[in-house]
């Protein structure tokens, strides 16, 4: 049997956890899927995928393949897309992951550019504030809001993106107005989940130094916007990168407070896996981010 076939039919098992459901998408029977995946596993000498009546899952060799084998078959539609064309334009999918917030302020506008430039690429977007395995979930790249230390992804810096601590009137007006970070202890303050430790903020005093305040609060949520609504709504202080709070502060339902301080600075950064060759179609949709946040 061809060996990309039987590649090509174990990955779409694998994505969409049924045969049955891979047979429609590659145009096959169920049996000739069946076949092509137990051909791989005989040649490969390994068991691939545990299978029941219920469930589909795959052994840790199967995981192990998937992460390349993805990657593979990526580089070699692209290839024959390129080649079908007769153009070196970049063609094919590209799998992107972004945080929530972030992506739905911004990447409307950035797709759309990016499709008019490059409208061979089919953009597929995952919104989601977990960190994604971009190998083992078959993602090309990803934006991250954070201070990266994954040393086993490439990391291209877009911008640097501040934090703002900001309340209502209304709140400010029925608690006081802290007029030092350390009063944030006694303050109702509104605590994002993600972050390694919710209740503890970092801040720059304007002589440089460096300390810290812990904060308590009735809410902790995994999304800036839902922080952000509350604290408009009066429950409290909240912390979060200045593009949340920006409708908010413009319409005046939120007011800026400590400003004189600096809290936490974070970095915009487009990340994909180390390869030997980096796909065009990666490759441009970076140039564009960049050219994006830096025009």
């Amino acid at each position: 049997m061809d060996r990309f076939s039987e590649i090509r039919a174990f990955v779409a098992v694998a994505e969409l956890g049924s045969f049955v459901a891979a047979a429609e998408r590659l145009e096959l029977s169920r049996a000739m899927v069946t076949k092509l995946v137990a051909a791989l596993e005989n040649r490969l000498g390994a068991r691939l995928m545990h299978r029941t009546t219920r469930k589909l899952s795959l052994t840790e060799a199967g995981e192990t393949y998937l992460a390349q084998a993805g990657s593979l078959l990526a580089e070699l539609d692209e290839l024959d897309a390129r080649l079908s064309h007769g153009a070196s334009e970049p063609v094919g999918r590209l799998r992107l992951s972004a945080p929530v917030s972030f992506g739905m302020r911004y990447l409307g506008a950035i797709i759309g550019g990016f499709h008019q430039r490059h409208p061979r690429i089919e953009v597929e977007l995952n919104l989601n504030d977990r960190r994604v395995d971009l190998v083992e979930e078959g993602f090309d790249l990803a934006l991250r809001v954070s201070n990266l230390t994954d040393s086993t992804l490439v990391a291209r810096r877009l911008a640097q993106i501040r934090d703002l601590v900001a309340a209502s009137p209304d709140y400010l007006a029925r608690h006081g107005t802290p007029r030092h970070p350390a009063e944030l202890a006694e303050h109702q303050c509104l605590l994002y989940a993600l972050t390694a430790q919710p209740n503890i903020w970092d801040y720059r005093g304007p002589d440089g130094s460096q300390d810290k305040v812990r904060v308590k609060g009735a809410l902790r949520a995994n999304n800036g916007d839902v922080l952000t609504d509350a604290a408009v709504h009066g429950m409290g202080i909240v912390l979060q990168p200045r593009f949340l709070l920006e409708k908010a502060l413009a319409d005046g339902s939120l007011v800026p407070v400590l400003q004189e301080y600096d809290w936490h600075c974070l970095d915009l950064s487009v990340v994909y896996p180390v390869r030997r060759h980096v796909p065009g179609k990666v490759r441009v949709f970076v140039e564009y981010l960049h050219e994006f946040f830096n025009s």
